[in-house]
C-alpha cells in the first residue's frame, strides 16, 4: 500500500507521459513495467536519473546548465518562428538578446565563476526564470537594465549617419 499522495504523483506524471508517447517512449516504459513489476514512472525517473548523472560526469556542471539554457528556449523559438505571434517571437529575442550579454559577461568573468560558491545552481535558477511564462524575467532584465544602457549607444550611431544622408 502506498502513500495517497504518492498515488496522486505517480498517476498525474503517468497521465502526462501519456500526453507525450514518442518524446517519453511510453510504450517502451509499458513493456518495461510488464517485465520487472515496477511503476513505468520510477523506470522512467530511473533513467532520467542515470541520464543527469552522466551528463554531470561527462561536462560538469557548465554543461548541465548550457542545456537548461539553450535546449527548450532553443526549441520554443522554433515553434515561435512558426506561430506568427509577434508577442511571443519578441519574448524569445528578448532572452536570446539577454543570454548573449550574460554569455558575453561570463566569458569575460569566468576567472570569477570559480570563486561563487554553488554558482551553476544559481545560473539555472535564474536562466529558468529568465524563459519561464510565470515570470518572462529576460523582459525584466532587457527593459531594466540592458535597453537604458543600450539604447544611448544604438541613438549616438545613428545621428552620424543621419547627418551624412543630409
Amino acid at each position: 500500500m502506498t502513500h495517497p499522495q504518492l498515488e496522486a504523483f505517480l498517476e498525474k506524471t503517468d497521465s502526462f507521459l501519456s500526453k507525450y508517447p514518442s518524446l517519453s517512449q511510453y510504450e517502451k516504459l509499458k513493456d518495461l513495467e510488464k517485465k520487472f513489476g515496477y511503476n513505468k514512472v520510477y523506470i522512467f525517473f530511473l533513467f532520467l536519473t542515470v541520464l543527469s548523472t552522466i551528463l554531470y560526469l561527462l561536462g560538469g556542471a557548465k554543461l548541465v546548465t548550457d542545456l537548461v539554457s539553450f535546449v527548450y528556449p532553443a526549441y520554443m523559438s522554433f515553434k515561435a518562428i512558426d506561430s506568427g505571434n509577434v508577442t511571443v517571437d519578441t519574448q524569445w529575442l528578448t532572452y536570446w538578446v539577454v543570454f548573449a550579454f550574460i554569455s558575453i559577461f561570463e566569458g569575460a568573468c569566468g576567472f570569477l565563476i570559480n570563486w561563487i560558491p554553488m554558482y551553476f545552481f544559481g545560473k539555472v535558477a535564474f536562466f529558468v526564470w529568465l524563459y519561464h511564462p510565470s515570470f518572462l524575467g529576460a523582459g525584466v532584465i532587457y527593459t531594466s537594465i540592458l535597453r537604458p544602457v543600450i539604447i544611448p549607444y544604438l541613438n549616438a550611431a545613428q545621428e552620424p549617419a543621419q547627418k551624412k544622408k543630409e
